[in-house]
């Protein structure tokens, strides 16, 4: 029997003076960066933007998600990705994961 994936969801922030330019690099996500992703058990993922509110969702078919997690981080090519991503965002709302922009966010209703 196959596992269900675990959905996870988080929320961050984008300044205003950089929404465009976090557009404009969504646009083209460098084929590196989504590489490790998939290589590291994402799925299904996907960015929302609601005025200066950017929120993520995606699915995880792995079984240590935070071991993958870990492996995106120490990716370089993520790492520059995120050189020109992360000073687009700010943090929202209450800190869960000190030291991370992009705060989870519980999940309260699903339909399948």
């Amino acid at each position: 029997m196959t596992k269900a994936p675990e959905r996870h969801a988080l929320v961050v922030g984008v300044r205003p003076e950089k929404r465009d330019e976090y557009v404009r690099l969504h646009r083209s996500v460098w084929p590196d960066v989504e590489r490790t992703m998939s290589e590291c058990n994402v799925r299904n993922y996907s960015i929302f933007i609601f005025g200066d509110t950017l929120f993520a969702y995606y699915d995880y078919v792995g079984d240590d998600h935070d071991a993958d997690m870990r492996q995106i981080a120490a990716d370089p090519v993520s790492q520059e990705w995120w050189a020109y991503t992360d000073p687009c965002q700010v943090q929202i709302g209450e800190t869960r994961d000190p030291g991370s922009l992009w705060q989870p966010i519980d999940e309260l209703y699903h339909l399948e």
